[in-house]
């Protein structure tokens, strides 16, 4: 019988020889387990949100549950950490929500035209720092308190034989302003005074990337989750989506890179236009995450030569599919992807999804 620690070295090389689009004995399965941890446990989402090291507990004893997977994309629930992802508030089951509730963004227009001279005044952190505390009520002190006990959330899930993929996190900078401005107020920004607003983005670029540079070699990450959550250019005009998404996205790759981790880049919406950037970046140095409103099979068609992709048993198949259903086409994934998949839910594993059929998800890779 393996020990974790085997196990642990085992799941990380199928998990990492996947992304290198080398071939491995199986499919590896990676699941974001995050506000799933709760139900499957039998505890409420207020209880879960309480703090990380509890979200940390009840994931771990998830992922137990279930047995031979390779891992989780995060340690802990990210609920409480979404005012730093959207600079937005975030309404909290127990608090704003029924205990049961999941987290909700709760997206106004909080930062004005006029923060943009501030930011490039003052640089971006000095700014984040006080629109977190003053102006989105955030007890940083307590956020960054427990952020600090994160390397050993990370290590308690690898202590029990599973790999934390992503232990880094972050968003693609323009989410910052989308969500602080309003997304509807800060594309009028772009229409308005879009070299004002670039200036600005490049600010918290060099500020963000330095930042994650930092973290990549504090943590040792193999990989690190960046999200342009609104990103896919079915949002945008083709002239905006290159000056201000794609420019960053590249901008943060070359970070990640250069730092000698992967970047896995969790792209929910319809890329399917944008596909043919994405050969930009370094062969087996990135992941295509979707969450299924990309086509999977363009994105194999496109990129499968470049790009491990990562994906994408659908929500609603999870939650109100059978365990064949889920199996089925599990089984079709990864027979029709082959080399360079992992087999995930497009995007989070659903609260309410079924246990057996995530079960049959993981099934259909293990083969057990």
């Amino acid at each position: 019988m393996k020990t974790t620690q085997e196990l642990f070295q085992e799941r990380t090389e199928r998990v990492m020889k996947t992304i290198a689009l080398e071939k491995t004995d199986r499919t590896p399965v990676i699941q974001l387990f995050d506000a799933f941890a709760a139900p499957h446990m039998g505890v409420t989402m207020k209880e879960y949100c309480t703090s990380f090291k509890r979200a940390n507990e009840l994931m771990l004893d998830s992922l137990k549950a279930f047995g031979d997977l390779d891992g989780t994309n995060v340690s802990f629930g990210a609920g409480q950490l979404f005012p730093l992802i959207y600079m937005s508030k975030v309404k909290l089951p127990g608090r704003e929500l029924p205990d049961d509730a999941v987290w909700q963004v709760d997206e106004q227009e909080q930062m004005t035209r006029e923060d943009y001279d501030t930011i490039l005044n003052k640089g971006w952190t000095p700014f984040m720092l006080d629109y977190l505390g003053n102006r989105l009520g955030i007890d940083l002190e307590n956020l960054f308190g427990q952020l600090a006990g994160a390397p050993q959330l990370a290590k308690n899930i690898e202590a029990a034989g599973y790999m934390v993929y992503t232990p880094v996190l972050n968003s693609s900078v323009p989410e910052f302003l989308g969500g602080g401005r309003s997304m509807s107020s800060f594309i009028k920004d772009l229409y308005k005074m879009p070299d004002k607003v670039e200036a600005v983005l490049d600010i918290i670029q060099k500020e963000t990337g330095d930042a994650v540079r930092a973290q990549i070699r504090a943590t040792g990450a193999k990989a690190v989750f960046v999200s342009p959550a609104r990103g896919a250019s079915e949002f945008w005009s083709r002239k905006l989506w290159e000056r201000f998404v794609w420019k960053y996205i590249k901008a943060m790759a070359d970070v990640v890179i250069e730092e000698g981790a992967v970047i896995s880049l969790h792209l929910d919406g319809n890329w399917e236009r944008d596909l043919e950037y994405f050969r930009e970046l370094p062969k087996g140095k990135a992941v295509f995450e979707t969450d299924g409103a990309t086509n999977i099979y363009k994105i194999k068609e496109v990129l499968g030569d470049r790009m491990c992709i990562k994906g994408d048993v659908p929500a609603a198949k999870l939650t109100l599919g059978t365990p064949d259903e889920v199996y089925n086409y599990s089984t079709r994934l990864i027979k029709d992807m082959g080399t360079g998949f992992i087999l995930s839910s497009g995007c989070t594993v659903p609260p309410n999804a079924k246990i057996e059929n995530v079960k049959a998800m993981i099934a259909a890779a293990t083969g057990k």
